[in-house]
């Protein structure tokens, strides 16, 4: 019998565990290395999601682990008004990697950030209301959550008072289109800022946006609409949040993804990827910014602001990223991973679309490409299968959209490694196919 069946474990976890969204896969993991995670039959899973996207440098890298082990020994946690030279260093970096955003402050996780970043925009705007798109997903606490429209926002409540979103422009599915058939998103822009006008009551602050909504289906903002965006936030007075959760530090092919664009935002947050695994984010913004934001009272007093440890592991991961050429590395294993995965898509007429930038891409499987018709159940499927054969790869699945595969694996994967995750996909697709009945144990959000 799998040891993965231990009755014990899974009792315990039914017993005394919140369920926090989805359902649990059906494996016990006992270790991670490299692209892999090992369950309790020491069976390999290959990790196609990088952990929860944030594992960019794969699992126990020996940088990070012998980092993790040297801080712990020296300082990890201090009283928030003390500093570090990790945390100063880490910001300086940072700062040198994106120009103009030269003041840094240092968290725990994406939300943190999103909390922080949103806090001071409205207290530098002296407004409340707060846009953002409606496939969204900037986090699980206060206005984070207010500001993610992809899930979750049923049954707590009112959200924060001006709240505003607007569609994500779908190339797949457009909803305003050119002669060609084509996504015309400036026409589509214009009308939902007509909207956002019309309801707002003159307070709007800032536009919080993922270059990439990840959550929403892996849905890139197309080129030039960045620039449009920031745009229209400055003839309103608002500022532009960048949430780089999961496209910055090289994952896009860029150290961050708004360098395609050509734009710089007023403020950028980073998380996931900055700290290899660990809970790290940062808030980056101008020194204009920063000052204005002081000299009106900013705080944001946390337990773990500016700690020693995570900063260090941002540190190592920066290092590891630059000595090994990985922004690079993302550019060039994403075209073969999108080459690979659009031949799949030559293959099976399930295959609606894949997309995506890097090595952060979107997989959708629809029951008929013409219509673009969702198939959850097929996408369910093919998930489970998957999971089965050796591959860890996470499925969104939204009302009016298909089950959409994210794969996002570390920048440090192999090309051995990428081909034996196609080979897996392809042989899960004609499992499901085969089957066509869903499974359970699909990971979620």
């Amino acid at each position: 019998m799998s040891k993965n069946q231990d009755r014990g474990f899974w009792n315990a976890a039914q017993k005394h565990l919140i369920r926090y969204g989805g359902a649990f896969e059906p494996a016990i993991i006992e270790r991670a290395a490299g692209s892999f995670v090992y369950d309790a039959d020491d069976k390999p899973i290959l990790d196609f999601t990088s952990g929860q996207m944030s594992a960019l440098l794969g699992h126990s890298h020996p940088r990070i682990v012998s980092t993790v082990s040297r801080q712990v020994g020296q300082v990890a946690h201090l009283f928030s008004g003390m500093l570090s030279r990790p945390v100063v260093e880490l910001a300086g970096r940072l700062a040198a990697l994106a120009p103009r955003l030269d003041r840094v402050l240092l968290l725990s996780t994406g939300a943190e950030s999103n909390e922080a970043a949103i806090r001071m925009a409205k207290l530098v705007t002296g407004k409340h209301e707060i846009v953002a798109f409606s496939k969204s997903w900037h986090g699980m606490t206060g206005v984070a959550a207010s500001a993610t429209y992809s899930a979750g926002r049923k049954g707590y409540g009112p959200a924060a008072v001006g709240s505003l979103a607007i569609p994500a422009p779908n190339s797949f599915r457009p909803r305003f289109k050119h002669a060609d058939g084509s996504l015309d998103w400036q026409t589509e822009l214009d009308d939902a800022f007509d909207l956002v006008d019309s309801q707002s009551t003159g307070n709007l602050a800032a536009f919080v946006a993922e270059p990439i909504l990840s959550s929403g289906g892996i849905l890139e903002l197309p080129q030039g609409y960045l620039a449009a965006l920031q745009q229209k936030c400055r003839e309103r007075g608002m500022l532009l949040i960048l949430d780089e959760a999961q496209t910055g530090i090289g994952r896009t092919g860029h150290m961050f993804a708004f360098e395609r664009d050509g734009i710089t935002p007023d403020i950028l947050t980073l998380s996931k990827t900055i700290g290899a695994g660990l809970p790290l984010s940062a808030v980056m913004t101008t020194a204009e910014i920063e000052e204005e934001a002081h000299a009106k009272g900013f705080l944001f007093y946390t337990t773990h602001v500016s700690d020693p440890l995570p900063a260090a592991v941002g540190l190592a991961v920066l290092d590891v990223v630059e000595e090994e050429k990985l922004v690079e590395r993302a550019r060039s294993m994403g075209a073969k991973l999108f080459a690979g995965l659009s031949s799949l898509k030559q293959r099976y007429e399930c295959v609606g679309d894949v997309r995506g930038r890097g090595l952060l891409l979107g997989v959708e499987i629809v029951k008929d490409r013409k219509d673009r018709v969702p198939d959850h159940q097929l996408g369910a499927a093919i998930a489970a299968e998957a999971f089965r054969r050796g591959l860890s790869m996470n499925i969104v699945k939204l009302p009016g959209m298909g089950g959409v595969f994210r794969i996002a694996p570390p920048l440090t994967i192999s090309e051995e490694e990428l081909d034996l995750g196609l080979k897996i996909i392809a042989e899960s697709i004609e499992a499901g196919l085969a089957a066509n009945t869903s499974r359970p144990g699909i990971a979620a959000e």
